[in-house]
């Protein structure tokens, strides 16, 4: 997947999951003041990337830095990155 899909794939998951125009996810929007996600929609972005892409994310200091979608973007790239790499 490259990471253009990625972020198509994302950004497409999270609108659907949100109700929300797939058009708001610019990578500079914050999910809390431009999105208005609170933190039980955290909740449910995690659960959905989990599902979308296969993978497990853990509470640690990366994921704590997310502020918006193009961290999010970042964060899912690096992942599924470090996954493929490990799987050679």
């Amino acid at each position: 997947m490259t990471d253009p899909e990625v972020i198509e794939a994302a950004n497409k998951a999270l609108a659907e999951e949100f109700e929300l125009d797939v058009d708001r996810f610019r990578p500079e929007a914050r999910f809390k003041e431009d999105l208005e996600l609170d933190s039980l929609d955290v909740v449910d972005m995690v659960i959905v990337l989990e599902k979308t892409f296969q993978i497990k994310i853990e509470r640690n200091s990366s994921i704590m830095d997310i502020r918006t979608v193009g961290d999010m973007h970042q964060f899912i790239i690096a992942k599924k990155r470090a996954l493929e790499e490990q799987a050679e």
